[in-house]
């Protein structure tokens, strides 16, 4: 038998009933009813919940603090909202991440959900928008908790690309003495230790972590304070700066007004730079990814350079075949990343106006593209990096097999001499390496040594 409804809630549409233990309050079950278009309810996102309780926590102790509410009605909202900042009630926030109403849905869900916990806890009356909605509004309310959720995001994003990155160089230190054979435009090209190609992937990475780290530093500047439009209309004298100095309390981050509180209203360039570095890094694992299943390709028919860990069975119906699946997934990641990207930027250049209403989208993308980096990066580094090998008889035996060495001759013999010997050697189906040797031009062990001293390091700028 169902429960009964808890009650009739209504407004000038008319009335809506309510399931029999929602907290919310008509204006959720109105966003909740026009509004669902994923499977992805706020409630989904723990970071992005808990920044709006921390932004109607701190809102109430300001209110308390210039005289806005009485002491009970602050202590009883500061309690509801610690509640849901520890994720007591994440199965109240119902309504579609992706809602249309430009953030009003959600703050209106905060409002609700905060207001029927504070009147059951502290047994005094708490309205929805007069009480924990007071002095502020969804256009400095939503960008304000998109900005602590991001924030929160990042911090475990960049702690995992930077221990990719010291994966990485832990694989260019190992193989700092592997020869391998350098190759551009998948053509032979020159000697090269395979170390240094994974010094190479390894600045990438931790150029991508600094990056984003940069990035993240425009989340700083905050609009709470300016409620609808930037001219802080409809709060008291001093909200501004009183309401960031509780949030800066409770969140030990330093946040500041922006300088400009319209274009503060107005625009999401921030969040536009934190999505374009995000795309770096995510493409950027993918180009390494895209690498690694080169190099490991055959075993026996391909490269076979380096052995990736065989994490599952590559084929129902092909015995032991392993595939590369964890850079697969690394380079379907640069995908998905790419179109977060594009549609945070469009979103952005979409903004009327003293307001961008389409901050729904962009915090949808940038959730997810967030997820999708910081999950990547774990997954390559702990399940593919490593666990990664090298096979030095068959980086070596391609080296020697091939070209390469032609270059080291242009000093002594020339371009067009070393040419020759290139097609010759290919002509008679030998390395050049060989064809050297039998015409006494250079030994095979001199012919190492040019390799070794080929391939050295060139000094790194400090």
């Amino acid at each position: 038998m169902m429960d009964e409804p808890a009650r009739i809630d209504s407004d000038l549409l008319g009335a809506v009933t309510l399931p029999a233990d929602a907290l919310y309050g008509v204006n959720t079950a109105r966003g909740v009813d026009n509004l669902t278009v994923s499977p992805w309810p706020v409630g989904r996102e723990r970071e992005f919940v808990r920044a709006l309780a921390l932004v109607k926590k701190a809102a109430a102790l300001a209110n308390a603090e210039l005289g806005q509410l009485s002491t009970a009605q602050a202590d009883a909202i500061a309690a509801a909202c610690d509640e849901v900042a520890q994720g007591r009630w994440d199965g109240q926030f119902a309504v579609d991440l992706m809602e249309g109403s430009g953030g009003t849905s959600t703050n209106m869900n905060a409002n609700e959900v905060i207001a029927c916990r504070a009147q059951q806890i502290g047994a005094v009356p708490v309205h929805a928008n007069d009480h924990v909605n007071r002095s502020q509004s969804t256009n400095d309310v939503y960008p304000t908790a998109m900005k602590l959720a991001v924030l929160a995001m990042i911090d475990p994003a960049l702690a995992e690309l930077e221990a990719l990155a010291t994966a990485l160089a832990a694989r260019r230190d190992e193989w700092v003495e592997v020869l391998h054979l350098g190759r551009t435009c998948l053509q032979d090209a020159q000697p090269m230790r395979l170390g240094q190609a994974f010094g190479g992937y390894a600045a990438l990475m931790q150029r991508q972590a600094a990056g984003l780290s940069a990035a993240s530093a425009g989340l700083m500047a905050l609009p709470l304070g300016g409620t609808a439009i930037g001219t802080g209309f409809g709060s008291p004298p001093g909200w501004r700066d009183t309401v960031l100095r509780h949030l800066v309390a409770l969140t030990g981050r330093p946040f500041e007004a922006a300088g400009d509180a319209f274009d503060a209203m107005q625009n999401l360039d921030a969040f536009a730079r934190v999505s374009a570095e995000l795309r770096h890094a995510a493409t950027s694992m993918a180009r390494i990814a895209s690498d690694l299943i080169l190099l490991s390709s055959g075993p026996d028919g391909g490269l076979g350079e380096i052995r990736l860990p065989a994490v599952q069975a590559g084929s129902s119906i092909m015995p032991g075949k392993v595939n590369p699946v964890v850079p697969m997934s690394l380079v379907q990641i640069g995908f998905a990343v790419v179109g977060n990207d594009a549609t945070v930027a469009q979103a952005h250049q979409a903004g009327q106006l003293e307001i961008n209403h389409f901050e729904p989208v962009v915090a949808s993308r940038l959730f997810d593209s967030l997820r999708l980096v910081t999950q990547g990066a774990r997954l390559l580094r702990t399940r593919c990096v490593e666990g990664l090998q090298a096979d030095e008889s068959a980086n070596l035996a391609h080296l020697t097999g091939s070209a390469a060495l032609a270059t080291a001759l242009i000093p002594t013999l020339g371009y067009d001499a070393a040419s020759r010997l290139v097609k010759q050697a290919q002509a008679e189906g030998l390395p050049l390496i060989d064809l050297l040797d039998r015409l006494g031009l250079m030994s095979r062990a001199d012919a190492l040594q040019h390799l070794r001293s080929a391939s050295r390091p060139v000094p790194t700028a400090r």
